[in-house]
């Protein structure tokens, strides 16, 4: 295990990094950007900081400098008759730099976003996106 990694929630004033990563990510995959960069990272901080009480973002950190981040959206479900307050969470973009890929860092930035789920809720269900989306993620070179 890598222990000069350190995984931990984000900061309010590390969103614009967080945002520098998920564009990163779009031209990773040779997607075109419908907005210039700079308009991108203020709309994604502007987001985030409206989103929290929905979406928790979770970042990967070595030497100070943020290697990963996944988001945790935390929505509520229909209530039952033996618990009024439900919700589920959905695991949404979980990505690695590439060069710290392949060492299993990406595992355990998941891991840690299901144990601080658990930590949320009774028993909250959690899903996550299109399973070939993130075995590109934990190691691109077994994407489907």
């Amino acid at each position: 295990m890598d222990n000069n990694v350190i995984i931990r929630p984000a900061a309010s004033d590390e969103l614009d990094v967080v945002a520098e990563l998920r564009w990163q990510w779009i031209l990773e995959n040779q997607d075109a950007p419908v907005t210039g960069r700079a308009e991108f990272v203020q709309h994604f901080v502007r987001w985030a900081r409206e989103n929290t009480s929905s979406h928790r973002c979770m970042v990967m950190v070595r030497d100070e400098v943020i290697i990963g981040m996944a988001w945790l959206a935390v929505l509520p479900r229909v209530p039952s008759p033996r618990a009024l307050q439900r919700a589920s969470g959905d695991l949404q973009c979980v990505y690695v730099v590439p060069g710290e890929r392949d060492g299993g860092l990406g595992g355990r930035l998941i891991d840690a976003v299901v144990r601080s789920h658990r930590c949320c809720g009774d028993c909250m269900p959690l899903t996550c996106g299109p399973a070939d989306g993130l075995r590109r993620v934990l190691n691109p070179a077994r994407a489907v």
